[in-house]
């Protein structure tokens, strides 16, 4: 584990002597930023002795509770554990009023102890670590879908598309509408400039396929441990800027019921030691390595969907003709299947894995990317012919839409086990299995209106 050196601060300072405060996060299990604000002062002594955080920071559910069977609670009497800045994480929060900063942080593996073995960036570092040990290198990329609402409810109390400059709230999808996106230029161009200030790669922006749903490319990184990085400090970004202009982002994978979900899409290469795509082929389907991959990546999908799809609402986002996935199978340039080769140059043949939810954890969701991958290749599994036109309506095994049954296959799969490690299996399921019990226990506006008067 690669942390910051003084030289990094000590630049940043001088370069911004304006700068009063930092905000400090390390993003927990359930893929939420948790930390502090801290005053300039504070800054360089993180570089140089790292900062105390409470284990329990990584043992809460996505409410900020306490989950007490992580063990990272009073079992450690809520212990300190030491956390450092990961290179090139600090950067300007451009949305703030105040000059302000933000450095990303991640326990120490000893110092940090007994909460290192949450921390979700760890699992993903194992995962690289393995594959490149058997000579393959991941390449990385992640797109993130969202919906930017109005933080004003409706009559209704549910939540709304944001209305756009022109002061009209959008009603239909108007996909790839580029007035849609002209109508919110400062919203983007804020953005942008955002992602410029902390050097994230932002490419393309897309109106996607509802009212208020966008999504906006990050290219892809050799490094795919950074490629996350950039992922979760992007989604922190995103919420900020929105919040600077008087919306909400939500990253939700199915806000409302009857418009398309937002879903993270992970495109992901395997490389040599120097660089050369090993999927690369002028075939579309790839190369045997690639189709081994593919087959590996079905192969444990149901084990990890508790970490791909992490919520209740997430399996909510399992629906024919969404343009989100309904079935374990694989296509070439096929929107209507979980695995798609998308077409291009033989030289950018890679696997879109269109399982994961926006509201999954990018670290985890990766780390068991890779590890689906690595059995595959250890395997030479055979995924079978590809899909050809609509996968919807070929499907014969949907994917399970039951959270509960999701978490049970994580909590039995060995792989899932090994892939995660012991430790952090252990915790996570915690997590996951007290926010389902307390989901299930609240009783709300649907049941009232299916059974009040009727059961």
């Amino acid at each position: 584990m690669r942390f910051a050196d003084l030289a990094e601060v000590d630049a940043f300072l001088a370069a911004h002597p304006d700068l009063q405060t930092i905000e400090l996060f390390i993003i927990d299990p359930c893929g939420v930023p948790r930390g502090k604000l801290l005053r300039r002062e504070e800054l360089r002594a993180i570089y140089e002795h790292g900062r105390p955080l409470p284990s329990s920071i990584l043992g809460l559910t996505i409410r900020g509770e306490d989950v007490d069977a992580t063990g990272l609670v009073w079992d450690v009497a809520d212990a300190d554990c030491w956390a450092y800045p990961l290179p090139g994480s600090l950067g300007l929060q451009t949305w703030r009023a105040t000059p302000t900063a933000q450095v990303q942080v991640s326990m120490h593996p000893e110092q940090g102890r007994p909460a290192s073995v949450a921390d979700p960036r760890h699992v993903l570092a194992r995962s690289i670590a393995r594959l490149e040990a058997e000579g393959f290198y991941p390449v990385m990329a992640a797109e993130l879908e969202f919906y930017l609402l109005d933080r004003t409810r409706d009559a209704q109390g549910r939540p709304q598309p944001a209305p756009q400059t022109n002061g009209v709230r959008p009603q239909v999808p108007q996909v790839y509408g580029v007035l849609e996106l002209e109508q919110l230029a400062p919203f983007l161009d804020d953005l942008y400039a955002a992602c410029a200030a902390q050097d994230l790669p932002a490419r393309t922006a897309i109106s996607e396929y509802a009212p208020g749903q966008l999504e906006i490319t990050l290219e892809h990184r050799r490094d795919a441990l950074q490629a996350m990085d950039e992922a979760v400090r992007y989604k922190r970004l995103v919420r900020g800027v929105a919040n600077r202009h008087g919306y909400q982002a939500c990253f939700m994978a199915k806000p409302f019921g009857d418009l398309a979900g937002s879903g993270l899409h992970l495109h992901l290469s395997l490389a040599d030691a120097a660089g050369a795509n090993l999927f690369a082929s002028a075939e579309a389907t790839g190369t045997p390595l690639l189709c081994q991959a593919i087959g590996g990546l079905l192969d444990t999908l149901e084990d990890g969907l508790a970490v791909f799809c992490p919520n209740a609402n997430s399996f909510r986002r399992f629906q024919a003709n969404s343009y989100a996935p309904l079935a374990k199978n694989w296509g070439v340039n096929n929107r209507t299947v979980s695995l798609r080769v998308p077409g291009g140059p033989a030289a950018s043949r890679h696997v879109e894995h269109r399982i994961c939810g926006a509201d999954a954890n990018p670290y985890l969701a990766a780390a068991l990317l890779l590890e689906g991958v690595r059995h595959g290749l250890s395997r030479r599994l055979d995924p079978g012919a590809p899909v050809e036109g609509n996968g919807y309506a070929q499907a014969r095994e949907t994917l399970p839409a039951d959270w509960l049954g999701a978490l049970r296959s994580l909590k039995g799969s060995a792989w899932a086990r090994e892939a995660l490690g012991e430790e952090f299996h252990r915790v996570y399921l915690a997590i996951k299995q007290e926010e389902y019990r307390q989901f299930m226990g609240e009783v709300g506006e649907q049941d009232w209106r299916w059974y009040l008067g009727h059961a």
